[in-house]
């Protein structure tokens, strides 16, 4: 009796599973389900990358002890150069004006040599850039 109800079974299960396999449609839908706190998670994550720096590279426009002139020579980079990033940062007794923010070498060698048409002085450096808003 057992082996009748075993051999029935497969037999019906394998029948089942040749017409799942010979079913075709046109169209598919995935259903994702997962618990909040991973979701939670995930934006986390995204969050804290937004705001972290890589390193990259800058130029250097200019450094000095005049915190007036430094101002001014941010002011007039921005009024050439708009859609360029420019930073001031305080490196003790220095005012430093560095601009762009160039993932390569490369990069910034190549807006280097356009800025130094109106800066002379300027130099790449090293430095934590902001990531990319791509």
């Amino acid at each position: 009796m057992r082996n009748i109800l075993l051999i029935l079974i497969v037999v019906m299960s394998g029948k089942n599973l040749a017409n799942a396999q010979t079913k075709t449609t046109d169209t598919a839908k995935v259903e994702i389900v997962q618990s909040e706190k991973i979701k939670e998670l995930a934006d986390k994550h995204i969050q804290i990358n937004e705001k972290a720096h890589i390193r990259g590279y800058r130029v250097k426009i200019h450094f000095g002890t005049d915190k007036s002139k430094s101002k001014e020579i941010k002011a007039e980079f921005i009024a050439k150069y708009p859609d360029v990033p420019a930073y001031e940062k305080y490196d003790q007794p220095n005012f430093n004006i560095r601009v762009g923010d160039f993932r390569t070498k490369l990069e910034a060698y190549k807006f280097l040599r356009k800025v130094q048409v109106d800066f002379p002085a300027a130099f790449l450096v090293q430095d934590d850039i902001e990531f990319p808003k791509e």
